[in-house]
C-alpha cells in the first residue's frame, strides 16, 4: 500500500480540528481523540472505516491535514478564562498526582475547574513539573476572580504564587528589553483646589439639590440669602458628594469621563483616594451578579487596587448600600494620612496598607462572630464589637486592637446588650460605645454609654444610662474639665428633627426635618 497516499474521508476528522495544529500521522490524531470517537464520527457521515489501515496512511512530509470545510470554521482567539500560576514546586513524577490534589483543592474553591483544564508541564528529560502551571475555568469572570483571590497565596515558605492572566503575557512580551527615560512633559500648573479658602469672608460652601438643579452657595450667617457660586440644571443623574475636608465635589452619572457605570463612590478622609462601586450582569446565568470596587489614586486618576467578587462577598459591613451591598465596603484609618483601610467579612476583618495596597502581615485578622467594627479618626486603631451569644452565655464585647501590631489595647464586656453602635470623637481622645441594654424581663431595652477615654492610661471607661425607650428631646454632652466627667450641657425641648448634622469642627449642629417633615 502507498503509505504516502493522504488519509482520505478526512470529514470524520473536523470534530478534533481545534485541536490540530501539526498532525502528519493516525499516531499524532490518537494523541487528541480516542478511536471510539473517531468511529463515532465516521458513522455518523456513513464512513466505514474498518476497510481503512489508518496506521499505513501518513501525509507528505511538511504537509498538514486541512479541508475544505474548515476555512468556513470561527475561532475564539481569546484566551480570558485561563490563568497561569507562577512559583509553583518543582517535584518529581511520582508526586505529580499528590501535587494536582493540592492545587485542585486550592483553585476549586474559587469556582469549578474545566474538565481538562489544569495543565501542569513536565520537562521531557528530568521528568519534574516545570515550576508553573495553567487552569482553565468556563468564563473570564472566574478566570479573574481566582487571579484577584490567590495571587500571592502562600503554598508554604518556598512558594508563594504569582498569578497571572493568560491575555496578560502578550502585553508582557512587548515590554522592551532595554529601560528608556519616560518622556519629561512640561509642567503645566493645576487649578488650586484650596482656592475657596482664600475668601476674604472666610466663608465656607455648602451644596443643596432640588428637583434637576445642583446648587453650590456661599454660606454667610451674616446674610439672610446665601450668595451663589454655581448652579447647573441635569449636573448629576444620582447624586453628589463632598470629599471629607472639601476640596472635591463629586458629581455620579451613568457615564463619566474618568469612570463609567459607576453607582456609589467614597472618599478617603484625608482625599488621597477615591473608591467606587459598579456591579455587571453576569454573561452566564448560572453565575452570580459580579461587583467591581476601584480604588483610584485621586491626583493621578490611576487605579491602584481592584476588588473584584459577587454581591455575596460585599454585603458584610456598612451603614446602607444598593442592591444588597452595603456601603461603605472599606472603611479609612491611620489619620489624615490614608495609611490603611478595612473591610469585614464573616469572622474576619481584612486590613490593607497604601503603601503596597496589600493585606497587613498578609493575612486577616480573625474574630469570630464580628459584627461591626470602626477606626479611630486620627490613629491606627481598630474598636470592634463581637455579639452576645449562646444565649447570654458569652456575653458582648467591644475591643481595641491596634494596627499593624494587631495587638487588643483594651477589652470590655457587655451583657444583656441587644445591639451596639460606636462614636469616635473627632481627635480620637474618646470612643462613645452606644449600648442597648434589656431589661430584667427581657421584654424591652433601654439605652446606656460607655466612654473610652484612649489617650489616658490603660484607657479609663465611664459608664452611665438613660432609662429612656424614645428620645423626645435632644440631648448634647461635652467634657466638664474641672472633673473630668461627662455633664449635659443642655436640653432643647419641643425641637422635632429626624436628622442631625454636625458641622466639621463640632460648633454648630443642625436639627433637620427632611422628606416632607417640617423643614
Amino acid at each position: 500500500m502507498d503509505t504516502s497516499q493522504p488519509i482520505e474521508s478526512a470529514e470524520f476528522l473536523n470534530p478534533f480540528l481545534p485541536k490540530m495544529v501539526e498532525v502528519q500521522s493516525m499516531e499524532d490524531i490518537r494523541a487528541i481523540a480516542s478511536m471510539e470517537d473517531i468511529r463515532a464520527a465516521a458513522s455518523t457521515l456513513g464512513i466505514d472505516i474498518s476497510n481503512i489501515d489508518l496506521d499505513s496512511r501518513h501525509l507528505p512530509l511538511g504537509e498538514d491535514i486541512w479541508h475544505p470545510e474548515w476555512d468556513r470554521l470561527e475561532y475564539d482567539a481569546g484566551w480570558g478564562n485561563i490563568i497561569v500560576v507562577d512559583n509553583f514546586p518543582v517535584v518529581p513524577w511520582e508526586k505529580y498526582d499528590k501535587l494536582e490534589g493540592v492545587v485542585r483543592k486550592i483553585y476549586s474553591q474559587i469556582d469549578v475547574i474545566k474538565e481538562g483544564g489544569l495543565l501542569m508541564p513536565v520537562d521531557s528529560d528530568t521528568q519534574k513539573t516545570l515550576g508553573f502551571c495553567f487552569i482553565e475555568y468556563n468564563t473570564a469572570q472566574e478566570a479573574e476572580l481566582a487571579q484577584e483571590k490567590t495571587n500571592g497565596y502562600k503554598l508554604d515558605r518556598a512558594h508563594i504564587f504569582a498569578v497571572n492572566m493568560f491575555d496578560d503575557f502578550d502585553r508582557f512580551i512587548k515590554v522592551p528589553d532595554e529601560w528608556a527615560p519616560p518622556e519629561t512633559k512640561p509642567y503645566t500648573p493645576g487649578e488650586n483646589l484650596q482656592r475657596w479658602l482664600t475668601d476674604e469672608k472666610a466663608r465656607d460652601q455648602f451644596v443643596i439639590r432640588a428637583g434637576s438643579d445642583t446648587e453650590v452657595l456661599w454660606n454667610d450667617a451674616r446674610q439672610l440669602k446665601p450668595e451663589p457660586v454655581y448652579k447647573c440644571a441635569y449636573w448629576t443623574e444620582s447624586f453628589v458628594q463632598w470629599s471629607p475636608p472639601g476640596a472635591y465635589l463629586a458629581t455620579v452619572h451613568r457615564q463619566g469621563a474618568a469612570v463609567w457605570g459607576v453607582e456609589l463612590i467614597d472618599f478617603s478622609p484625608g482625599e488621597k483616594y477615591l473608591v467606587t462601586y459598579s456591579s455587571h450582569e453576569p454573561t452566564n446565568p448560572r453565575d452570580t451578579h459580579r461587583v467591581v470596587l476601584n480604588v483610584f489614586d485621586v491626583r493621578t486618576g490611576k487605579v491602584m487596587r481592584d476588588f473584584k467578587g459577587s454581591m455575596d462577598e460585599f454585603s458584610v459591613g456598612g451603614a446602607g448600600g444598593v442592591s444588597g451591598v452595603s456601603w461603605p465596603v472599606f472603611r479609612w484609618g491611620g489619620g489624615k494620612d490614608d495609611k490603611y483601610f478595612a473591610r469585614i467579612g464573616k469572622n474576619v476583618i481584612s486590613v490593607y496598607e497604601t503603601e503596597t495596597f496589600s493585606l497587613t502581615d498578609k493575612k486577616s485578622l480573625k474574630v469570630e462572630n464580628v459584627m461591626d467594627f470602626s477606626w479611630s479618626p486620627a490613629d491606627p486603631i481598630l474598636a470592634l464589637f463581637v455579639p452576645e451569644l449562646g444565649g447570654g452565655n458569652q456575653p458582648a464585647r467591644v475591643s481595641l486592637v491596634h494596627i499593624p501590631s494587631k495587638e487588643e489595647l483594651r477589652q470590655k464586656n457587655l451583657f444583656s446588650v441587644s445591639d451596639c453602635k460606636m462614636y469616635w470623637q473627632s481627635n480620637g481622645d474618646y470612643l462613645a460605645v452606644n449600648f442597648y441594654r434589656y431589661t430584667k424581663t427581657k421584654k424591652s431595652t433601654y439605652t446606656g454609654f460607655e466612654l473610652f477615654r484612649i489617650k489616658e492610661r490603660d484607657i479609663p471607661i465611664e459608664v452611665w444610662s438613660l432609662r429612656i425607650r424614645t428620645i423626645r428631646s435632644l440631648h448634647l454632652l461635652g467634657n466638664q474639665k474641672a472633673t473630668g466627667r461627662v455633664s449635659k450641657l443642655t436640653t432643647l425641648k419641643g425641637k422635632q428633627a429626624n436628622a442631625l448634622f454636625w458641622s466639621p469642627a463640632g460648633r454648630y449642629i443642625i436639627l433637620a426635618g427632611l422628606k416632607g417633615f417640617n423643614g
